[in-house]
């Protein structure tokens, strides 16, 4: 079923955008452009790239960029795992599916097809070669969908600004010293496309192009630099289920799938270079704005390992010991439902020492990590708690640096290395007597209410 709102709101920004470059388009043609648009970013996986977040990136920009934003995350292999069916009709002849990897097919001649030559130049790419996960396959399928829907409504010189900045929001890109960045790249590729495809550009429309999907492309990423920690979490736990549909099944996916789910962010964060995410072209941001926008950013990605290494201990933890009630056991069996309304059900957070006096200096970075774990992150989830109890029990009872040692390791035996015993040997037996006597407690709860319903 159609998302009502979000289609009205879709066909709203194209039709404005395109009235604002004085192009005409059918009202059937929009409407049904707007339909991709929207059952693409509404799929039952999306819960970060949706329509909000193309809203969001459009928010203040240039018509092009506001055409862009709509089409910049219509296609996300990774998250929908197909391709909607009205979207595939315009894309399917340029793409194959090949041993579980995209490719571009080579039986469509570039010369003969401008608007596929206009993605493929832009983007650097070539018939035959494979599409890559994270080197731009969804961004490249998603230009070629706008420049296909947009044939007969935008000119082949719109159609490139468009996307020049869907190029530019393939994220994370490594700048190597003493060659050309990722945007000159960009303008070089355009430069030469504006002549091959007499385009019309200026020089100055060229400069202005890369500036623009700069400007694109940074609002694309800017939770990145949201002004609290808790702000950038919210994003990231957003983020989790796209790729893990496991966690949609609330109160019913099991230890080791959310253990996995956080493993891929933590690992992924830590891997992450805070410099590679915004990035600048000539005044575009401004110096200032760009230290600012990297200074929010290191600050955020430092607190969120920290997070999410505190996390991923506490979990491992429990993992190691729910094997020890048999095989993969539900993550609320070992720490009881999430909250529902209307139903107050005691967790094993319940049954959990309350730790209030804390001999421990901290750093900044960590008072903000307890504070995070002990009161959550902003805003709810359906598939988490906001807070974390017992990653904040164990911080509190031992510390930071005996829970460093503890992640590691817990990530020995992600890997195998050590067996579930083996890890639960390694942490304070307090700690360890603390975390089981809460569970027991729990299912004595859950016993007791059994009894009295019979």
């Amino acid at each position: 079923m159609i998302n009502t709102a979000g289609n009205d709101a879709c066909l709203k920004a194209l039709s404005g955008a395109l009235q604002n470059l004085q192009l005409v388009a059918e009202p059937k043609q929009l409407e049904f452009i707007s339909e991709i648009l929207t059952q693409s970013m509404s799929g039952q996986w999306r819960s970060f790239h949706t329509l909000d977040h193309v809203f969001n990136v459009a928010k203040g920009g240039d018509p092009i960029e506001v055409i862009a934003a709509l089409f910049h995350d219509v296609i996300y292999m990774q998250v929908d795992q197909a391709i909607n069916i009205n979207a595939a009709r315009f894309v399917h002849d340029y793409i194959e599916e090949r041993h579980s990897a995209l490719f571009i097919r080579d039986s469509i001649s570039p010369g003969h097809d401008p608007f596929f030559k206009l993605v493929l130049d832009l983007f650097g790419f070539h018939p035959g070669e494979e599409l890559k996960t994270l080197a731009g396959q969804n961004e490249f399928i998603s230009a070629l969908l706008a420049c296909k829907v947009l044939d007969g409504i935008a000119p082949l010189g719109v159609l490139a600004k468009v996307t020049a900045c869907i190029e530019a929001t393939i994220p994370f890109r490594p700048e190597v010293a003493n060659q050309d960045s990722s945007s000159d790249k960009l303008l070089k590729r355009l430069a030469t496309l504006n002549q091959e495809l007499s385009l019309g550009l200026t020089e100055q429309d060229l400069i202005d192009s890369v500036k623009r999907s700069v400007r694109l492309s940074n609002r694309d990423v800017e939770n990145f630099s949201s002004q609290h920690p808790a702000q950038f979490l919210d994003e990231t736990w957003n983020l989790i289920p796209e790729t893990n549909h496991d966690l949609l099944r609330a109160n019913a996916y099991t230890v080791k799938q959310y253990r996995i789910s956080l493993q891929k962010m933590e690992g992924f964060l830590n891997f992450l270079s805070p410099q590679l995410v915004f990035k600048k072209y000539l005044d575009e941001p401004s110096d200032a704005q760009f230290k600012f926008l990297n200074e929010k950013t290191e600050r955020n990605i430092r607190i969120a390992r920290l997070y999410l290494g505190m996390k991923l201990t506490s979990i491992g933890v429990l993992e190691a010991l729910s094997l020890r009630l048999g095989g993969d056991v539900s993550i609320s069996m070992m720490m009881g439902e999430l909250p529902q309304e209307g139903k107050s059900l005691k967790t094993m957070a319940s049954f959990l020492p309350d730790i209030t006096n804390i001999d421990m200096i901290m750093s900044d970075d960590e008072k903000e990590v307890l504070s995070l774990l002990e009161e959550g992150r902003q805003l709810n989830t359906s598939y988490d708690l906001k807070n974390s109890p017992i990653a904040a029990y164990m911080l509190k009872s031992i510390g930071f640096e005996k829970m460093k040692e503890l992640l590691k390791a817990n990530k020995a035996f992600f890997s195998g290395e050590i067996s579930a015993e083996e890890l639960i040997a390694q942490c304070p037996s307090e700690v360890i007597h603390e975390i089981g006597n809460s569970i027991l407690c729990l299912l004595d709860e859950r016993k007791t209410l059994l009894h009295t319903s019979i």
